[in-house]
């Protein structure tokens, strides 16, 4: 079992009767399976952010493959674009697969979604160039990424809350801090590759062959990710909403979509902002940074990327301590930490980035980096803990992929038309600052829940 419910009372510990559990079970996890869980939910993060490496780090190159009438700068625009296309459809992915994984079950929907994304990576490595089929070439990169963000709108909620219901109340943050361990490891994986075929390739290679190989590698991760993830268990939290529904004789409660806002309005608006400056600050580092160094500052997007990489293997370095950390001092203080230090640094920060300098530049993307270790480690234990088991699932991916779509996925293209409309190369620095500010508001008024049992959940141990 996965799981075992045991009842709590006068010092004695008794397995209670079948469909007699009380507020005080306590829910005893398999140490064993809670680390499956995590990988199994690690892994599929970890290959959408492959994608969205190899996407940023070829974002030159698949504008001269996809839209070669274009100038480079219009080009790059226009691939961003397509880039910011796929989360326009994020938010109805999660209105579709989260309700479902509150239905049919968590695991059932995150092996639907890993399977998913797979294909659309995949189909891209398969689309002919602008120059073999002229206008159809852009139309089926956009399919793909749409098919990649339907799919991806069930996937992190999904895998936030099935790492959140598998772990022990106490160790919360730090068995979620891998799922965004898995994150950096996929995007610097992706970014890598893409940098080994930028380098080692000529042009025409890479135009014609080349930039094919990363997309088309997502089908055997696929396959794999899928295998592992239908070999797991239904979350504990889950199978007991279930049980419970079973000893009433009643089928499964089923969440209506009015279920995830009505009574959790509060919680989705303090979702939304959190996810907001979460997402900002990310996309805008690990997304937009190339296209600033080598578009706007004129840096060899080599050395670039390979800054970059260095800067995410350090934030790989202290994501684990700084899960450790959401455990003992709280959520609360984490993601407020950082978010005044956006506030604060982001200025010297890209200050740094512009005087042009290798080192500098170094400097300033670590400063950057290790401010976003403070979301990427509390985000995702903080976020399930907002909604009860029941809209769990559902409710945290509506509210993640709405705000990932307005704010997110959008953030490489709006600094980009920004500085090319003002000049200004301070503009990243003001966006990540606003987007702190809200972020800053969000954790004063969220509750604190490190430690604490999810709501709707018995505690976990």
């Amino acid at each position: 079992m996965s799981a075992t419910s045991i009842a709590v009372s006068t010092g004695k510990v008794s397995a209670p009767a079948r469909g007699r559990r009380t507020s005080s079970d306590v829910t005893v996890t398999d140490p064993s399976l809670v680390k499956r869980a995590v990988k199994a939910a690690a892994l599929g993060n970890a290959m959408e952010w492959f994608d969205f490496g190899v996407y940023g780090y070829l974002t030159a190159t698949l504008g001269h493959v996809f839209f070669p009438s274009a100038s480079s700068t219009a080009q790059v625009l226009a691939t961003l674009g397509t880039f910011a296309a796929a989360f326009l459809v994020r938010p109805v992915g999660g209105a579709f697969f989260g309700p479902l994984g509150d239905r049919i079950g968590r695991q059932r929907v995150l092996a639907i979604t890993m399977i998913m994304m797979a294909a659309g990576t995949f189909a891209i490595g398969l689309i002919p160039s602008y120059a073999t089929i002229g206008v159809w070439a852009p139309v089926l990169l956009i399919a793909a990424r749409m098919l990649q963000g339907f799919s991806t709108g069930g996937e992190y909620g999904g895998a936030c809350t099935f790492i959140a219901e598998y772990a022990p109340d106490k160790r919360r943050g730090f068995f979620g801090s891998f799922l965004e361990l898995g994150t950096n490891a996929g995007y610097v994986a992706g970014a890598g590759l893409a940098t080994l075929l930028t380098t080692t390739l000529s042009d025409g290679d890479l135009y014609s062959w080349g930039w094919r190989l990363p997309f088309l590698i997502a089908g055997p991760i696929g396959i794999v990710g899928l295998y592992v993830r239908m070999k797991l268990e239904e979350t504990p939290a889950f199978q007991k909403l279930a049980e419970e529904a079973e000893s009433k004789q009643k089928a499964h409660p089923k969440p209506k979509f009015k279920d995830m806002f009505v009574g959790n309005g509060n919680a989705m608006a303090l979702c939304i902002a959190l996810v907001l400056v979460f997402n900002v600050t990310d996309y805008m580092l690990l997304s937009y940074m190339p296209t600033f160094l080598s578009e706007e500052l004129k840096y060899d997007a080599t050395h670039g990327t390979l800054i970059l990489i260095g800067v995410m293997l350090l934030m790989m370095v202290v994501q684990l301590p700084m899960g450790r950390a959401n455990d003992r001092y709280g959520h609360r203080k984490v993601i407020g930490a950082a978010c005044a230090g956006f506030v604060l640094l982001s200025v010297p920060a890209v200050l740094l980035i512009r005087a042009g300098s290798t080192w500098a530049i170094a400097l300033g993307l670590a400063a950057l980096g290790l401010l976003l270790v403070g979301f990427t480690s509390s985000m995702p234990s903080a976020l399930p803990a907002l909604f009860p088991t029941k809209v769990r699932y559902g409710s945290l991916s509506v509210g993640f992929n709405l705000s990932v779509s307005l704010f997110g996925g959008t953030t490489p293209l709006v600094a980009a038309a920004l500085i090319a409309a003002t000049g200004n190369l301070m503009i990243p620095a003001y966006y990540m600052m606003a987007a702190a500010v809200i972020g800053g508001v969000a954790a004063l008024r969220m509750r604190e829940s490190a430690g604490r049992p999810l709501p709707g959940s018995p505690p976990a141990v």
